[in-house]
């Protein structure tokens, strides 16, 4: 596959790139003289990037609105009132059966450029090639809803694997020393990846591997996020969204509104969802370079943008192509023509904000299944 006269995201330089067995094979600057027989695609006015790394998602979560209707102090106080208040709502979700929940929160995260999640929780039941589902670590919910935290923190057989867990999600008193008992228990000197850290103070997090940052989930529950202006000096930061329980299915909103924040540079926001995920969750993408996993997206460039903005102003509709270790999961049915060959029946058509979106797999399918055990559920796409 060659994808022809692309803008590289940030970067702003003119590229073309031949890819084989779902590797980035070479990067030019001018046309490739000896295009080869297969998909051959010219852009106009397009950006490229690297497949986003959404490092926190619960993804059985994803058909729940957001629930909430007040800002609390902590994530104990929301849930408290969570299945308090709002059981009528979440008895609707849990109504359906968990491996369809599952595959609309991969497609969620697909259509909006995502290739690899971290998914939060057990593991999944259902498999997946759209894209890449990383659960290579230890899920353990929080200190305050998992009982067995400590056993599970310190359990010898899984020393070597990445603890991933909430913390800090909160502004009060509690919520910051809940962080210190947290470190304190780490007996194993485990390597710790917190997320939402909206308490963590800089001493706090020398103490973590990294920190997955979820603005719009933190600003939905508690009004305030955590501090990464500062946190970054001292970890590694990473991107998340959560679920829909706490903020929009569209990660784009999410990512909007850190860059809103400008608590981090456009190239430190960048990197949180690309070389810095790579890198935490050992992973060969996250960067557009010879020799890496062909994991890209590329979006239609809005009028008048240049700089960081092509890359920051995109939303889902705008994105054209989408590659899963350098197999097509997401195209614009524009590219149709130069598609040549392309199976269509492997992909279905729905629209998208006026645009036609051609996914891998039987997504109005899904769709209608979920739709029997929940008829009132709303989708981003029809």
């Amino acid at each position: 596959m060659i994808l022809n006269n692309v803008k590289i995201a940030l970067a702003g330089s003119l590229v073309n790139i031949r890819i084989n067995d779902g590797k980035i094979a070479q990067l030019l600057p001018e046309p490739f003289l000896d295009a080869p027989a297969g998909f051959n695609l010219t852009f106009d006015n397009a950006v490229i990037f690297p497949g986003l790394i959404n490092s926190h998602d619960h993804l059985d979560f994803n058909l729940f609105p957001a629930l909430g209707d007040r800002i609390y102090n902590n994530y104990t106080e929301w849930g408290r009132h969570l299945h308090k208040d709002h059981v009528a709502a979440i008895n609707e979700v849990l109504k359906i059966p968990i491996a369809l929940r599952e595959q609309w929160g991969i497609y969620k995260n697909l259509l909006c450029g995502v290739t690899t999640v971290v998914n939060h929780g057990k593991r999944l039941k259902v498999k997946t090639d759209l894209i890449t589902v990383y659960e290579d670590c230890q899920s353990i919910h929080s200190v305050q809803f998992e009982k067995k935290w400590k056993l599970a923190l310190n359990n010898p057989f899984k020393k070597k694997l990445q603890a991933v867990i909430h913390t800090g999600e909160g502004t009060d008193r509690s919520s910051h020393t809940e962080i210190n008992k947290l470190i304190r228990w780490n007996l194993l000197k485990r390597e710790l990846i917190g997320v939402h850290g909206v308490a963590m103070n800089e001493a706090q997090s020398k103490a973590f591997k990294a920190l997955v940052w979820c603005p719009g989930s933190n600003y939905f529950l508690l009004g305030d996020t955590a501090p990464v202006n500062l946190l970054k000096k001292h970890t590694t930061l990473l991107f998340g969204t959560d679920s829909t329980l706490t903020g929009s299915w569209n990660m784009w909103e999410h990512i909007y509104l850190a860059h809103k924040t400008s608590f981090l540079t456009d190239r430190e926001l960048y990197d949180t969802l690309t070389v810095n995920a790579a890198e935490t969750w050992n992973l060969d993408s996250g960067e557009i370079a010879e020799g890496k996993t062909a994991d890209l997206v590329i979006a239609k460039m809005k009028p008048g943008m240049a700089g960081a903005d092509t890359f920051f102003a995109v939303d889902p509709e705008d994105i054209l192509l989408v590659l899963h270790k350098g197999k097509i999961s997401l195209f614009d049915e524009e590219l149709y023509p130069q598609l040549k060959g392309i199976i269509m029946e492997d992909y279905s058509r729905v629209y998208l904000n006026g645009t036609c979106k051609c996914v891998y797999g039987n997504l109005a399918t899904l769709m209608k299944e979920i739709r029997e055990y929940h008829p009132k559920v709303v989708f981003p796409v029809v």
